[in-house]
């Protein structure tokens, strides 16, 4: 019987805390304003969406946030469907106190399904319309309507259903422009984008 041209591998013990490699998209570190859309654009085909439960402490999702350098995350229920979004603004703005106001209950009773956009009222990007867009383009969209993110939506071929394919985050693109924009920091404002996009470009 002839010797097969294969050889066992060797095993080894892994280290003490050892992690995982997690999927990582790699965006162009520096954009301008003609650059397409998609180079903005966070693709959940590349990376994990961030999401909460309904019932998830505010605390625990601001948490969350800051560890993962995000503002938005996706609620969602186990069988994950999103049933909306909640971002930081909601929790650290004026939301809570509203609420507990409203309802005497006080602030770590507060869950993210008190506070989050509910599904009924998102509006969407079609992933179509962003393919043929720049980076201007977004930026013009955000400030027309005064947000921070915008979801992207696109058809999965493996279910044949829509999904959220992709987030826009002012604070990302600003990054790209070239802000220094912390997540855990205020909000980015159209006036730092304008400013980043009067300056020549590299």
């Amino acid at each position: 019987m002839d010797k097969l041209p294969y050889r066992p591998l060797r095993f080894a013990r892994p280290s003490t805390g050892v992690s995982c490699f997690r999927p990582r998209q790699h965006m162009p570190e520096r954009v301008n304003q003609d650059n397409p859309a998609v180079d903005v654009m966070t693709d959940l085909r590349q990376v994990a969406a961030q999401m909460v439960s309904l019932q998830t402490p505010l605390s625990v999702a601001l948490e969350r946030m800051i560890k993962m350098g995000v503002r938005l995350l996706l609620v969602a229920e186990a069988d994950g469907s999103i049933r909306g979004v909640i971002t930081s603004r909601d929790i650290q703005g004026e939301k809570p106190l509203r609420i507990m106001e409203k309802t005497g209950s006080r602030r770590e009773d507060l869950v993210v399904r008190d506070l989050m956009t509910l599904h009924p009222n998102l509006e969407v990007l079609l992933m179509e319309d962003v393919m043929r867009a720049r980076v201007g383009d977004i930026i013009a969209t955000l400030r027309e309507t005064g947000r921070q993110h915008a979801l992207v939506l696109d058809r999965d071929s493996d279910s044949g259903v829509d999904a959220i394919r992709g987030i826009f985050s002012l604070s990302q693109i600003g990054q790209q422009l070239g802000l220094d924009i912390h997540p855990s920091e205020r909000p980015t404002t159209f006036a730092e984008i304008s400013s980043a996009l009067s300056q020549p470009q590299g």
